[in-house]
């Protein structure tokens, strides 16, 4: 009913708007606001060369000159100028953005990239624009997640406003420097080469990375080069084509273990060191080691049934103990407790990170586009002729992850897709008819390992150097041991359809169909898997373990949009939208149980209802949505990439070009996310933490991890603030001064599903100053300037009692840059 009130005076807004004469608001072009207001025409939505203004659903664009502007090192950043996008922590890797609650898509040029929650990050000062849209991908784009997508835009060889080629060669050498031994050098050139008795242009942008961290043992070291070309074949074809290469290596964080309330509120610690398991005298500990009374089972990992948050009672017994009346099996209580307890402080800097730990990852991006119109000028009632657009893309990852606490991983994947798209506008007397038609084919490879059995991350005591007591063996290091390893591929045929109608009198209609069939395939290498395992509860043979499936599966997506343009700069709309979504992992890997089971391919469903508009002679623009999506199978999900949810909320942006000196933007989201699997079932697995268990003295369990069934009847997703707003504001001072600023105000969240440990709200604070003179840049940017001491919930439903990051206190950058 809350919803209901919120759209029924927009559903009537927009009738009413129907039944009206008044002629479609114009476009205004507006100076002097670093391309932040809609003026241009976006086709990350639907596919059409619709404005901001024009398109039916929540979306926000990030141009390259606000990225500079702001000074924003990663997508995380990019919270104060797209509502919605509050990112939880992958174990300090910006990789992929969370969108409305859930876990998101990354497009390049609108074609689907392989997942990337953490796998490195996203380089956005290699990116012309940004788009960031919330909710399902067109029926175009194909199968996607359901909370949205951030469309990259590389730098392109051809103007995106005009799309002329470079009249002359520029570029551009940057170097920037900051906190912590921050170094990076960027260049970047464009121009046109004559090739016979045509031009084509190109572009080119290089960075190399070498810079040290806030967190003990870590660092960043990485290399990117991309490049684009474009030139006109002939009179009705063009192409454009290029890549980018990016080789990243670094850590994950997992930031601070042994999490408890006094941790987060004083940054009181709990020391000392656990039993000896390294029985060989190897320096690290092997899976064998962990399974100490040599039944097969690790002995440091007990489960506990049924247990509520809170549960009062000590840890009793000995191979089935009790906590309160909660049982826990496979329980040693001499091997979980620590030898020496203590207390000490605990600086942000210090994390679980080994020095030998690391993640290296390559990534290869190449795409080919063809532009052409066919036909004539005189069919079916006049219109343009049919035009079309091929695109070919191609990606490969190649990642390999170790932490030394007990986690390894790898992928080697890659993706193949061709999308051809037809398109035609038809002109009546009144109204206008554009049609897009797509089939396309993509096609998935991969091979991926996990090693997360015995991960614990408790063993260590961050106030002594990592050794023997809690270096493990990793599956990555012998090859062997691995708790999951999938080899396979999949192949998906799609045919989509879209009509957009616009009448003279503003109003819209939009309607989109699409049909996939995949072909799905993924198996297991039985002696690459330890058994038995986290995963794999059983003993050799390994008569628990999937080893193959295969499965073809199919489904419908669709999209409707009703909206409604008035004259005096108002544009509300209505949007239904039925999304398919395959169910793949954190290196495109299908599990093989989920293929068996049919529970590899899902849809979503969204309903939202909003109003745009531009006013004050086009210098605002804003936007509000009220929302509503969820997953309509609660089994169907991956746990890392694309969990069952069902997410509710509103967004409000608003950008005001004040003159041409002077822009602010504000941002407002609350959401609500609810896991809908945990609340069909009232409890979900979890490890569990000191606070869950308020009676047993948290040294007593942090020598292993307590993990069980959590029961709670509050399924909402911990670790995602339900309120956010930001402001953001830059003035041109003149004679090449700027100065910028930017503020979140994030309300408190619980680190995980639990709710036991609570992280503080935070106000974090950004400012910057720039100067340019002639050909030169310089920016100076400090980051946190009120040093808030705050947090990010890391993997908050799976690991939130266990561990968090501190984020980073005061910092600086400081850029100079030079033109040609």
């Amino acid at each position: 009913m809350e919803l209901l009130r919120r759209v029924l005076p927009v559903t009537l807004f927009l009738l009413a708007g129907f039944a009206s004469g008044q002629d479609a608001v114009e476009e205004i072009v507006v100076v002097g606001d670093l391309d932040s207001l809609p003026g241009g025409r976006v086709e990350s939505v639907f596919g059409f060369a619709k404005s901001l203004l024009e398109t039916p659903r929540s979306v926000s664009t990030v141009s390259s000159a606000l990225l500079e502007r702001y000074d924003m090192q990663d997508i995380d950043e990019l919270i104060v100028l797209a509502p919605g996008t509050f990112t939880q922590s992958f174990f300090g890797v910006a990789g992929g953005l969370d969108i409305r609650g859930t876990p998101g898509e990354t497009y390049f040029r609108g074609m689907k990239r392989l997942d990337n929650p953490g796998n490195y990050p996203t380089p956005i000062g290699a990116a012309g624009r940004i788009d960031i849209v919330r909710g399902p991908a067109s029926p175009i784009f194909g199968p996607a997640k359901i909370g949205g997508y951030l469309n990259f835009h590389p730098k392109s060889a051809r103007s995106e406003a005009t799309g002329d080629l470079p009249s002359a060669t520029s570029g551009t050498v940057s170097l920037g420097t900051g906190s912590w031994d921050k170094a990076v050098l960027t260049a970047e050139a464009s121009g046109a080469l004559r090739l016979g008795a045509r031009d084509i242009g190109y572009q080119v942008y290089g960075l190399g990375e070498d810079s040290g961290s806030y967190y003990d043992h870590s660092g960043t070291g990485q290399n990117v080069l991309q490049w684009s070309a474009a030139l006109d074949v002939s009179d009705q074809v063009s192409a454009e084509f290029g890549g980018m290469w990016h080789r990243y290596r670094g850590n994950q964080i997992a930031g601070w273990n042994r999490l408890t309330q006094e941790l987060i509120d004083h940054g009181r610690y709990v020391t000392g060191s656990p039993s000896p398991l390294d029985r060989d005298g190897d320096g690290r500990i092997s899976h064998q080691e962990y399974d100490v009374n040599g039944d097969g089972f690790s002995d440091l990992n007990p489960f506990a049934l049924g247990l509520v948050p809170g549960q009062r009672g000590g840890l009793e017994g000995a191979g089935v103990c009790q906590i309160g009346t909660a049982a826990v099996l496979g329980c040693f209580p001499e091997l979980l407790a620590l030898q020496d307890p203590g207390t000490a402080t605990l600086a942000g800097s210090t994390v679980l990170v080994g020095p030998d730990d690391f993640l290296d990852n390559v990534v290869t991006t190449l795409y080919l586009d063809l532009f052409g119109t066919i036909g004539n000028d005189s069919a079916n009632g006049g219109g343009d002729r049919w035009q079309w657009k091929n695109q070919m893309f191609f990606e490969q990852y190649d990642n390999r992850n170790e932490n030394a606490y007990g986690f390894s991983q790898f992928h080697d994947s890659w993706v193949i897709e061709n999308k051809l798209v037809l398109a035609r506008q038809f002109e009546f007397d009144g109204l206008t008819a554009s049609v897009q038609l797509s089939p396309s084919l993509r096609h998935t490879d991969f091979a991926h390992g996990d090693d997360y059995s015995n991960e614990l991350f408790d063993r260590r005591d961050l106030t002594l150097p990592s050794g023997p007591l809690d270096r493990r063996v990793l599956a990555t290091q012998i090859d062997d041991d691995y708790t999951e390893y999938y080899l396979g591929e999949y192949t998906g045929l799609g045919l989509a359809a879209l009509l957009d109608v616009s009448f003279a009198n503003g109003f819209s209609a939009l309607l989109g169909l699409r049909h996939d069939s995949i072909a799905l395939e993924s198996r297991q290498p039985i002696d690459k898997l330890l058994l038995a395992s986290s995963n794999h509860p059983c003993l050799p043979p390994g008569d628990c373990v999937v080893q193959a499936a295969a499965d073809d599966v199919d489904g419908l997506s669709w999209t409707l949009s009703l909206s409604r343009q008035f004259g005096n700069g108002l544009a509300p709309y209505l949007t239904w939208s039925r999304q398919s979504t395959l169910i793949a992992g954190q290196g495109a890997e299908l599990t093989t149980a989920n293929v068996a089971a049919g529970g590899a391919f899902d849809q979503s469903e969204l309903f939202e209802a909003g109003i745009k508009g531009r006013l004050l002679d086009g210098r605002l623009y804003f936007a509000a949505a009220a929302y509503r999506q969820q997953r309509t199978d609660f089994a169907a999900q991956a746990i890392i990439t694309n969990q069952a949810s069902r997410a509710r909320g509103l967004e409000l942006e608003a950008r005001w070009s004040v003159n041409e000196s002077l822009l602010l933007t504000f941002g407002h989201s609350r959401i609500e996310v609810i896991n809908l699997n945990t609340q069909q079932a009232g409890s979900r697995f979890a490890f569990i933490g000191a606070e869950d268990v308020p009676e047993i003295e948290p040294w007593r369990l942090y020598g292993g991890v307590l993990a069980g069934l959590v029961v709670s009847d509050d399924a909402r997703r911990a670790g995602m603030p339900e309120s956010i707003v930001s402001l953001t504001g830059t003035w041109d001072l003149g004679n090449g001064w700027t100065v910028n600023g930017s503020l979140a105000d994030v309300e408190a969240t619980h680190s995980g599903f639990s709710r036991s440990v609570l992280l503080p709200g935070y106000t974090l604070v950004n400012l910057g100053l720039g100067h340019a003179r002639r050909n030169w840049l310089f920016s100076f940017n400090v980051k946190n300037v009120t040093n808030e001491r705050y947090f990010r919930a890391n993997f908050p439903n799976l690991f939130g009692s266990n561990i968090v990051l501190p984020e980073l206190p005061r910092h600086f950058n400081a850029t100079a840059r030079y033109s040609f």
